[in-house]
């Protein structure tokens, strides 16, 4: 396949973006046919596994595949390297890009140079794509996996970063959180309608790390004004801003399904966090999102520093209780990593952890194995949060007690069996 593509396209230069570690070994495949059979392109490596996990990177045989590695915003490197293979621009003058230098170590060059502004960065394309080609696949029955797999959406981002920065689990000192820029209604609005121009398809997937609500506000009434008719969704926090009113506008202007991170569904592990809500407000946000005919699906996470079992079987039935009230309709409890860049990576103190010292070695560099005084088993508590989840998705166990989930035993639920079904109350 790479070889017909270089026969049918002719190019000089070939960028690959490795967005998971899933996609880095075809990548590497793919350049390594490249050098193999046309060693005059160059090759060039990005995107959001290179940003965050090879900001280190010593590794020389990597330059066997790539002639050039890029982090962060895609746009100024790019920019100034073609310049460079141009001959516009000496070597030197390459922006944060790594490259083999002339005694076989790795050079990383950074001159610095602004980035360019969200709001003019263009519109993203896909020509030349052959769009009705792509497989649509099903791994489980889950309604948000559904919809990530299971067809096809233009992908479009509402803002640059993360408005809020600041979740502790989160690796809130790289560009693509901590620079936070945004773009007008218009701008955004005009995007959309190009790219339904040009792709005949009007499912948009908006892939923010977490969406502002004031512009998804401004976009979801200028969308309606000017009668965009296009299908939706995207990644929120569930902030009170997000209020029935919104949820309903959102909707109008074809909102059909909004994700956000309830984490761990303890109001005290959600401050230590930093995460900036509480389980009564998330409570309170997805049922106004589900009243207004949104799917809701909620990012849920164990095995955070001083997680205790009873701290699991506690968010567990705060999980529960939000399916019963109809206020989610999907979830997947994830297992907490903590990474390098991350608050907890970076003050592993202030989380009650401790941090082994790395292995050597040049190439990625993420994931951080950590020792938690606790002690808690949290692989035996993940599967039984697993399979309630499962089970709660289809409409299964939603009246019985949490702790039948487990197959050992864990202690009784401290909250109250209406909790969720009061703070609802609150609301109205």
């Amino acid at each position: 396949l790479t070889l017909e593509a270089v026969e049918r396209h002719q190019p000089t230069v070939v960028l690959l973006s490795v967005p998971f570690p899933g996609s880095a070994y075809a990548a590497f495949r793919i350049a390594q046919t490249l050098k193999k059979h046309h060693p005059q392109i160059a090759t060039v490596l990005g995107g959001g596994f290179v940003n965050t996990e090879l900001r280190e990177l010593a590794e020389p045989r990597v330059f066997d595949y790539f002639d050039f590695v890029t982090l962060d915003a895609g746009e100024r490197p790019l920019l100034a390297l073609l310049e460079h293979l141009h001959g516009e621009r000496g070597r030197s003058r390459l922006v944060r890009t790594f490259v083999r230098a002339d005694d076989g170590k790795v050079q990383y060059i950074n001159m610095m140079e602004s980035d360019i502004a969200f709001a003019e960065v263009g519109t993203p394309t896909w020509d030349g794509l052959p769009l009705d080609r792509y497989l649509s696949l099903l791994d489980m029955l889950n309604p948000m996996h559904r919809l990530w797999s299971d067809g096809r959406w233009n992908k479009l981002t509402v803002a640059h970063g993360c408005y809020w920065k600041k979740c502790s689990f989160c690796d809130v000192s790289l560009d693509y959180i901590g620079r936070y820029e945004g773009a007008s209604a218009a701008v955004l609005a005009d995007r959309i309608e190009a790219i339904v121009a040009e792709t005949g398809q009007t499912g948009f997937h908006f892939v923010d790390e977490a969406a502002p609500p004031k512009a998804l506000k401004a976009l979801s009434q200028e969308l309606i004004a000017r009668n965009a008719g296009i299908s939706w969704w995207g990644n929120v926090r569930f902030e009170k801003t997000f209020t029935p009113e919104l949820a309903e506008l959102m909707a109008d202007s074809g909102c059909i399904a909004i994700s956000g991170g309830l984490e761990v569904a303890s109001d005290r592990l959600l401050a230590l966090m930093k995460k900036g809500v509480t389980v009564d407000q998330v409570a309170r946000v997805t049922k106004a999102f589900s009243e207004a005919g949104i799917l809701v699906h909620a990012y849920l996470m164990y095995g955070f520093p001083t997680q205790t079992v009873q701290d699991t079987v506690d968010a567990l039935e705060y999980v529960r209780q939000l399916f019963l009230n109809g206020c989610i309709q999907s979830g997947f409890f994830h297992r907490f990593s903590c990474t390098v860049h991350s608050p907890v990576g970076l003050n592993p103190e202030e989380y009650g952890i401790e941090l082994p010292p790395l292995p050597e070695g040049g190439f990625a560099k993420n994931d951080r194995p950590f020792i938690d005084p606790t002690g808690v088993d949290h692989d035996a508590l993940g599967a039984a949060l697993k399979k309630a989840i499962y089970n709660f998705m289809h409409g299964i166990g939603l009246e019985e007690d949490v702790r039948m989930w487990f197959p050992f035993k864990v202690p009784k639920p401290t909250v109250k069996r209406d909790r969720i079904a009061r703070a609802l109350q609150q609301n109205q």
